[in-house]
């Protein structure tokens, strides 16, 4: 076979829920070791500035140890570099690469074009939710009609989502079990200040990483510890009212219901 008829493969590595990790963001972590920034990182990979943050972000999130250090220093680029954890997952991804090719080409020789199409299918997940942080369950509090669910992101980092018993029975939840919590931006509300009043279940605390502008929107993004972030949507108008500054101090606010629970 040759050409477009040819087979060819698009490796995604994943165990269990570890999130997977794809060819573009190998790239973009070889890229950022090499550079040292994320800015420069982009260009190469063909992504936005943003789109390459959200990228690093999004790792460091779902994965226990953070793959990139990267300090944000705008367009003109932060000093960033990969973490020992981030190197090994390169290189883990490239090794499966390269048994996977060598596996794909004696398959290749022994089936026609319309079979070898039948049997190479990808399922993926995508979801709206702006926030997506993998954890342990930690604590399961049950009532007769809804369940309190604890998710551990990351030392002294916990979301409480509440869902109902049947939800808590349907994904087979238990302490000790990973799952992801999703959260919209747009349910993250945050405050300043200390001894805060408020009936958000979810008080987390941590310091504005950045702050991006739009025409009637900002985008928070919050550094919670643990190389884990939250990022919030907030009006312009809110945002300059709190003075919303990187470096300050910030509390994330999240009701628990507002925490979505997935599985595997």
């Amino acid at each position: 076979m040759a050409g477009d008829k040819a087979l060819s493969v698009s490796v995604a590595l994943r165990r269990g829920l570890s999130p997977r990790i794809s060819l573009q963001r190998v790239a973009l972590i070889e890229a950022v070791d090499d550079l040292g920034s994320i800015a420069a990182a982009a260009k190469r990979v063909g992504l936005s500035y943003k789109g390459a943050w959200d990228v690093v972000q999004a790792l460091n999130n779902l994965f226990e140890t953070p793959l990139i250090e990267a300090a944000a220093g705008g367009r003109s680029g932060g000093a960033a570099r990969a973490t020992p954890r981030g190197r090994q997952v390169v290189i883990a991804f490239h090794r499966v690469q390269s048994e996977i090719d060598a596996a794909l080409a004696k398959l290749e020789a022994g089936l026609a074009g319309e079979t070898a199409r039948d049997l190479f299918w990808s399922l993926g997940m995508r979801t709206s939710a702006r926030n997506a942080l993998r954890g342990e369950i930690s604590h399961i509090a049950e009532s007769a009609v809804s369940s309190e669910v604890v998710l551990r992101i990351a030392d002294g980092v916990e979301i409480v989502a509440i869902l109902t018993r049947r939800s808590v029975e349907d994904l087979a939840l238990r302490v000790g079990a990973p799952a992801v919590a999703l959260i919209k931006s747009s349910f993250v509300l945050l405050a300043k200040g200390e001894n805060l009043k408020t009936s958000a279940r979810n008080q987390i605390s941590g310091r504005v990483a950045a702050r991006e502008d739009g025409a009637v929107n900002s985008e928070v993004v919050v550094d919670i510890g643990g190389g884990k972030t939250l990022v919030a949507t907030i009006t312009v108008e809110s945002a300059q009212a709190l003075e919303i500054e990187c470096g300050d101090p910030i509390t994330a606010l999240i009701k628990a219901p507002h925490v979505i629970l997935a599985v595997e």
